[in-house]
């Protein structure tokens, strides 16, 4: 009959299970793991945000090329042209007007309030969802530098107007962290140009 507390045919010393070390290096890649998991979903999320942000901004765009088209009277002129400025945030329109509002008694009157009412209402619109947003709607025919990069500068030539939205988004320089990892408009983010016809 073997002794109290001794294996039945084994030896007393020869166990099996994990040592300490092996419980600490699993421990650690568990770790590692984890960590890479978080990294993604961060990345994942700066990227949705993205996308959201850009889709806002070609909505924005479709609706101001569809007033400019659908106010032609208004939207071909090249000079007191209420559809062309440089706005930048927080955006307002210069005499801003609310008679397209159902709420007030008065009406728009003339296509030049009408659209001065649209530009009033569209860049509350913008700037409400997109953060920092500037816009600039100009006749350019140059909407793009020698480099190919989207430039806020107009040439004030050309046949069509241009949309140009810009807004603060994360810089891709992944090392630039707080403040300096914002790019606050520097550049368009989205160029629309309003032709006749067309469904952009």
């Amino acid at each position: 009959m073997p002794r109290f507390g001794r294996p039945i045919g084994g030896d007393a010393y020869s166990q099996t299970g994990f040592s300490l070390v092996e419980v600490l290096v699993s421990i650690f890649i568990l770790t590692m793991g984890l960590l890479g998991m978080l990294g993604m979903q961060a990345a994942a999320l700066q990227s949705n945000r993205e996308a959201r942000l850009q889709s806002s901004a070609m909505i924005l765009a479709r609706e101001l090329a569809d007033m400019v088209r659908g106010n032609k009277s208004e939207g071909i002129k090249t000079a007191n042209n209420p559809y062309l400025g440089d706005f930048s945030s927080p955006l307002t329109f210069g005499t801003p007007t609310y008679c397209l509002n159902v709420a007030t008694a008065s009406t728009c009157a003339t296509p030049i309030d009408v659209a001065n009412a649209e530009m009033t209402e569209w860049l509350t619109r913008v700037d409400n969802e997109l953060p920092g947003a500037r816009v600039v709607t100009c006749f350019d025919a140059t909407p793009f530098d020698a480099g190919g990069l989207p430039q806020w500068t107009c040439s004030n030539t050309g046949t069509s107007i241009v949309i140009k939205i810009g807004w603060t988004r994360g810089s891709t320089n992944k090392g630039q962290t707080g403040s300096a990892g914002l790019e606050r408009a520097n550049v368009p983010g989205l160029i629309v140009p309003v032709t006749a016809g067309s469904t952009t």
